[in-house]
């Protein structure tokens, strides 16, 4: 049997393996209240720091805290520079799923993941977070599903007729040519 969970970030929550006492450092925030679900694993005894590189994340996450009750200390400014000691933190989560890492240089991207390392312990863990295509059998289901909606495709995925259904992310349409869908 089957249970729909009514906590949407309980995977995340899960894979980040974050535990009661933690120190937990986060670089960006495309998600307050996963920062908040996250957040609140390491309790009182812990310690959440997130570390933003704009206002509108610092925003996103101090609205999720407050929201979940939770304490985060929230700090603006590069992943480049992190303004702690080394071995600060037991865990780092690196919140890509905005694109933070895209939007960086080569160099820059390199000298995040050092400052990371650097404010991690020896043992410590990174975790990344990052939007990614759905793959593998998620795949194939909701193709299905939208031939099922839309009649037969075109070779190129979209509609015979060049119409797209609202069963189509029009986002995805937008980053991708067509067929590449």
């Amino acid at each position: 049997m089957f249970l729909k969970r009514s906590d949407p970030y309980l995977l995340v929550v899960g894979m980040t393996g974050v535990k009661m006492g933690d120190r937990l450092v986060q670089i960006g925030c495309a998600d307050g209240g996963r920062l908040a679900a996250v957040a609140a694993r390491v309790g009182l005894s812990g310690h959440a720091v997130l570390v933003a590189p704009d206002s509108e994340g610092a925003a996103r996450g101090r609205k999720g805290a407050e929201g979940a009750g939770v304490l985060v200390d929230i700090e603006v400014g590069p992943p480049t520079r992190l303004p702690f000691e080394a071995d600060a933190f037991d865990v780092a989560i690196v919140d890509d799923t905005a694109g933070l890492l895209a939007a960086m240089r080569a160099e820059d991207r390199v000298a995040s993941l050092r400052e990371v390392i650097r404010v991690l312990r020896d043992g410590g863990r990174i975790v990344l977070i990052g939007a990614a295509e759905r793959g593998g059998i998620g795949t194939i289901l909701r193709r299905a599903q939208r031939i099922g909606r839309m009649g037969r495709m075109g070779r190129n995925g979209l509609p015979r007729t060049g119409q797209v259904s609202s069963a189509v992310d029009r986002n995805r349409l937008a980053r991708h040519p067509a067929g590449a869908i």
